[in-house]
């Protein structure tokens, strides 16, 4: 199974998405300033679909 959370958070940084605060469990609170929105990452993402969703939620036209 492929392992995103890495390429994630990289994309993420790359478009000056910063980290926030932890959340519950094993996720952290992420910004976009591409959509001034908060969203959550998981710090175990091993779908293509939900490292999409990530992508989806920060305002980032990237697909996996």
């Amino acid at each position: 199974m492929a392992e995103y959370e890495k390429k994630v958070r990289k994309i993420l940084k790359e478009n000056k998405c910063y980290f926030v605060r932890r959340g519950k469990g094993d996720h952290d609170i992420w910004k976009s300033p591409v959509n001034n929105r908060s969203f959550p990452v998981d710090g175990k993402i091993k779908d293509r679909i939900l490292a999409n969703e990530v992508m989806k939620q920060a305002g980032i036209k990237y697909h996996f």
